[in-house]
């Protein structure tokens, strides 16, 4: 497609629930603010036509960029391994666009602001050492607070670090912070977050961390929240002091619900650190899943963290062995301590994909799918700092911001080395407008997607009647929604149709690489009872095709040059599009469908670093990268 064409349809497709690549209105390439979100809100549609005429169908849905995982010197963890200034509002302020000074002392302003935020500090002494910092006399009569502060004014933060994870982890009631203390903290917490709201600009989610590790295994969830902070006024964070089995966790958002009379959820993160608990088939106590249990399970955590700064949780090569684009970002050596080797056995219990099939399996036996999730990205940065760029990334800890030094040494002293750290993830909303309400709702209904950290534009809908011609039209969102539905919904079936169609549309980052490849993966449950999954290559750019002998496409190539850490769109696509069919379709066999979009090859953030600070890095140090974005997926349930 020639650039005047290209122009013509993004230009048109604003008009309706489309997808937009650059130019003034193009939807998430600032705040999210779009024509369309202006142009047809009317007071009263039972009083007042609509125009254009015919224009009654749903109400339309942007694009939508944010952050659902970051933590601040609230956390204990963070402000122990030097996050110590940075607060809740200094995230925020950061992700509005606004310039802050990090914790080792650069000026640091998003070049692209977020249209939302959900700072999730740890539950677990939420806020203490930061008060404590700030000469806070009620924590100091508490015997442990005055411990923590005897350090800090010691200087001692190794031993602060140790002690705080060690009194986490013994649950001693003496160790509890009082009552009164974490209700004050948290309703502080809620107030920054009601600050900073500003509906239609800019939308900050009042949320916190349940960090349950069970045996250094990774099970945290973390919990967002639809009110402001009059809806949490009475509320205190449920902690994993309480209890590390999620069932505890659901029953506390359930008590919240009914207390409050407001909304909350829970998201599981990026699995690849759970050692196996994560989607592992039984419960906490062993038991096995019930339909009670996968019920809940289902109704508290809609979505899943997929990719984040500590790996990427999509897929893994053992998982997935015929999928050339599946080694991506790993992080599978161990658990989250580092506390206990990984074994081939747990991969199938840690992975998106893997995941998704398995709750194919439990639906079939229980009637109802534990692991109906949406994918969703988040950063899980420690410095209150939210950024994915690669030439942007200021890691994860205060000793992972960018320096020459951050190569030499493991992440704050505990993780493995700084330069596996990844500038992920991102979630993408498709919402009708900017607020808590609405964010939190498409969330809640799966309208979402995971990127790698670029702002990658995608549409994915399902349906029986689509026609090629369907997405080249400049109302094709609106088509999607009329004929089909969106991701995270559930195709019904499609009677005597055939197969089901899948119209799709990519978008590059408007400041980023271009596409070079949309996919769609397929996973079903076999008549056997077994788990199957597929990728298809259904877009190529360049005017590539699958080989039919192989199966697979031509690789796209590369632009990048690593010395210089500079790169060129020269090839790869700024637009892909499609309507794909099944062509393994087999009405009687459920199944999940996703996609997966890819960029073209770029620097990675340390091949940036390199060339800023004139480093020679070890070999074994990845200097490429080729992001990609994760939709959550559409079942078939026959």
């Amino acid at each position: 497609m020639d650039l005047i064409a290209l122009r013509h349809l993004l230009v048109g497709c604003v008009a309706m629930t489309a997808l937009c690549l650059p130019g003034p209105v193009a939807l998430g390439a600032g705040r999210g603010e779009s024509v369309a979100a202006t142009a047809v809100t009317v007071a009263d549609s039972s009083k007042h036509p609509t125009y254009p005429p015919g224009r009654d169908g749903p109400e339309p849905t942007n694009l939508y960029w944010g952050d659902t995982h970051l933590h601040t010197s609230y956390s204990p963890d963070a402000f122990a391994t030097g996050t110590q200034t940075l607060t809740p509002d200094a995230a925020y302020r950061f992700a509005r666009g606004e310039e802050v000074v990090s914790e080792s002392g650069l000026r640091a302003r998003l070049r692209r602001p977020l249209d939302f935020l959900a700072v999730t500090d740890h539950a677990e002494y939420l806020g203490v050492l930061a008060r404590l910092a700030r000469g806070d006399a009620t924590l100091e009569t508490w015997p442990t607070g005055r411990r923590w502060a005897g350090l800090m004014r010691a200087g001692d933060w190794a031993a602060l670090f140790d002690d705080v994870l060690s009194t986490a982890r013994r649950k001693a009631p003496e160790d509890r912070v009082p009552e009164a203390a974490q209700q004050t903290i948290f309703a502080e917490v809620a107030r920054a977050a009601d600050s900073y709201d500003e509906p239609g600009r800019f939308t900050a989610i009042i949320g916190y961390e349940w960090s349950a590790t069970v045996a250094g295994d990774n099970l945290h969830r973390n919990v967002l929240f639809r009110g402001d902070a009059a809806s949490v006024a009475d509320h205190i964070p449920f902690s994993s002091q309480e209890s590390t089995d999620p069932e505890q966790l659901w029953a506390a958002l359930a008590r919240y619900e009914a207390q409050s009379g407001g909304r909350v959820l829970a998201i599981p993160h990026n699995g690849n650190l759970s050692n196996g608990r994560m989607f592992a088939p039984a419960r906490a106590d062993g038991q096995p899943f019930t339909h009670d249990y996968a019920r809940t399970r289902a109704r508290w955590e809609p979505v899943a963290e997929v990719t984040q700064i500590k790996g990427d949780g999509e897929t893994h090569p053992t998982l997935s062995p015929d999928d050339e684009f599946a080694d991506f970002e790993r992080w599978d050596q161990s658990n989250l301590l580092r506390s206990s080797p990984k074994q081939p056995g747990m991969l199938q219990y840690e992975y998106a994909r893997s995941a998704l099939g398995l709750g194919l399996g439990h639906e079939a036996r229980l009637g109802i799918n534990p692991f109906k999730f949406g994918m969703i990205g988040g950063t899980d940065s420690h410095n209150a700092l939210s950024s994915t760029e690669e030439d942007y990334f200021f890691g994860k800890f205060k000793d992972s911001e960018p320096s020459p030094s951050r190569y030499q040494e493991p992440m704050a002293q505990i993780g493995p080395e700084n330069w596996r750290l990844v500038a992920s993830g991102l979630t993408a909303v498709w919402a009708t407008q900017n607020t808590r309400a609405a964010v939190f709702d498409a969330i809640a209904r799966r309208e979402v997607y995971a990127t790698t950290g670029s702002r990658i534009q995608v549409r994915f809908f399902g349906g029986w009647r689509f026609e090629p011609a369907d997405v080249l039209r400049p109302d094709f969102g609106e088509i999607g929604y009329v004929k089909g539905v969106p991701m995270g919904g559930d195709l019904a079936p499609g009677g005597n149709r055939g197969s089901p169609r899948f119209m799709v549309l990519a978008g590059k980052d408007p400041q980023g690489a271009n596409l070079d490849r949309i996919q769609i993966i397929k996973g079903w449950l076999g008549a056997d009872g077994n788990i199957q999954e597929r990728v298809y290559d259904v877009a190529l750019s360049d005017g590539r095709a699958v080989d039919p002998e192989t199966g697979k496409a031509p690789p796209v190539g590369s632009t990048v040059n690593v010395a210089d850490a500079t790169y060129t769109n020269s090839i790869g696509d700024a637009l892909l599009t499609t309507v794909w069919t099944d062509p393994d379709f087999n009405r009687r066999l459920r199944a999940y469908y996703y996609v997966r979009v890819i960029e073209i090859p770029k620097p990675r953030w340390t091949a940036y670093d390199a060339q800023y600070f004139a480093l020679t890095l070890p070999e074994e140090v990845p200097v490429t990268v080729q992001d990609r974005a994760y939709t959550s997926p559409i079942w078939y349930n026959p």
